[in-house]
């Protein structure tokens, strides 16, 4: 597992790396003021107390390489042989942020430097949208700026906002303006909110450890049981890290949703148009943002189909160059190592 990585498609593929991060300075210095000044929940202290204070190499060099859009990336890139990369905003954007306007600000002033270097390096970096979700009318015109005036490709949204999450009524302009634009919408982890966290900090367990694929996964489920895809049939969400377990699970959580649903158990839930595969293999993206890992990626390829996972890198909080080169090495067949790296994110992300 010691072949060069070079970028240009010499293994017969491009590789496109999907959920990459970046910040900008104002946003950082928000999280900041909210950990100084006791307004920011216990994750955020938890991630942005350790990321954007501590001393230590981890925490200093991703601080560094979040913060640049520039030469170092395009380096990184070049020597992981990462042709192009699918930029957002980190988590957990600007939606921790009790200032509504501030809040816009700060994502409207990211989404606009990202543009900046997307034309500046136009062959490398592919842009998401930035939203705030405290206004979703707001949100749902910023995607429309951004799909038709910035060039971006998709949205990202950092899972709850304040603790609350996407199937709420209050969000549907988020998803009307992403079917009128045809765009997918990438939900990445936060932090549990103070409601779910529990002893998950004095455990360790709280970030990207575990904490994050618990709360993620609880989103999706809530948005796919509540009918959202019902409503909106040809929306496409992403999930990274190995779409944060859900086709691990799938089986026994459709089984438990039928069995809810014949019962009556809970009010909230209806009998939807179609069983859990068929939205996981409809309108279902998974990534392999942090979990290079193959037996994960087969299952993916199996639950969900061979068009609907890709290649995520998930820089700056993973590069490793050894990693690049076991998805490199994956035993699947060639056409469905091309699917992974580089034309399923072409064809999702209409590139």
């Amino acid at each position: 597992m010691t072949h060069t990585l070079k970028t240009g498609g010499d293994r017969g593929y491009l590789r496109i790396a999907t959920e990459e991060a970046f910040a900008t300075r104002e946003q950082v210095d928000v999280f900041l003021r909210m950990v100084r000044d006791g307004t920011a929940d216990k994750g955020m202290v938890s991630l942005w107390g350790f990321y954007a204070t501590s001393p230590s190499e981890r925490a200093t060099q991703i601080m560094d390489r979040l913060l640049d859009l520039g030469e170092q990336r395009i380096a990184h890139m070049d020597e992981t042989g990462i042709d192009k990369a699918i930029l957002a905003l980190t988590s957990p954007g600007v939606q921790p942020m009790l200032d509504t306007a501030e809040a816009r600000g700060i994502a409207s002033r990211a989404n606009d430097y990202l543009a900046d270097a997307v034309q500046k390096y136009p062959t490398r970096y592919i842009g998401m949208t930035a939203v705030a979700p405290q206004d979703p009318e707001w949100s749902a015109a910023e995607i429309r700026r951004g799909a038709n005036e910035l060039g971006f490709k998709g949205v990202q949204i950092n899972s709850h906002t304040q603790g609350h999450y996407l199937d709420e009524p209050q969000f549907d302009p988020i998803f009307q303006a992403l079917a009128e634009t045809g765009q997918p919408l990438y939900i990445h982890p936060a932090t549990l909110p103070d409601s779910m966290m529990g002893g998950m900090i004095d455990a360790g367990l709280d970030g990207a450890v575990f904490g994050f694929a618990v709360e993620t996964s609880y989103h999706l489920l809530r948005l796919v049981t509540t009918g959202l895809f019902d409503r909106y049939p040809d929306l496409q969400i992403i999930a990274g890290h190995g779409c944060e377990a859900l086709p691990y699970w799938l089986y026994r959580t459709d089984f438990m949703h039928k069995a809810g649903i014949r019962s009556g158990r809970y009010e909230r839930l209806k009998p939807l148009q179609h069983d859990l595969f068929h939205y996981m293999r409809t309108n279902f993206l998974g990534t392999c943002s942090g979990l290079p890992f193959e037996p994960a990626i087969k299952l993916m390829i199996e639950v969900m189909g061979e068009d609907r996972v890709m290649y995520a890198m998930d820089y700056p909080y993973e590069y490793v160059a050894d990693e690049v080169r076991a998805m490199d090495n994956l035993a699947i067949t060639n056409a469905q190592k091309k699917k992974f790296f580089q034309t399923n994110a072409e064809r999702w992300f209409n590139l």
